[in-house]
């Protein structure tokens, strides 16, 4: 009985230091999302951190800067999606889809 539960440690220890070692990939790679049919794009890394926005000028309406505002509220909205779809993807690779609680990887 506890020659299994020192190799299901074992495989829990090693299913760690595997997500620890994605998170870490996962934290390099950038994504990209757009809005307004590609006039605001947005790039964000796998810490959720944005690293640049790009604004077509002809989006820029002075006279209405609320359709600017919502390009960009889509755009990173999209972006940090992505980042948490890429995040779930990698990490089902490790977990064999185990049903982990949310905010444990």
């Amino acid at each position: 009985m506890y020659g299994n539960m020192g190799k299901m440690m074992k495989q829990v220890q090693k299913m760690q230091e595997e997500m620890l070692k994605m998170q870490g990939e996962l934290q390099q790679r950038s994504l990209e999302a757009s809005s307004g049919g590609g006039m605001v794009r947005v790039i964000v890394n796998g810490r959720r951190e944005i690293e640049s926005i790009a604004i077509d000028p002809a989006a820029i309406d002075p006279s209405d800067p609320e359709i600017l505002q919502d390009m960009l509220v889509a755009a990173v909205n999209e972006a940090l999606r992505k980042v948490d779809e890429m995040t779930e993807r990698e990490m089902k690779k490790i977990t064999g889809g185990l049903g982990l609680p949310p905010g444990l990887l």
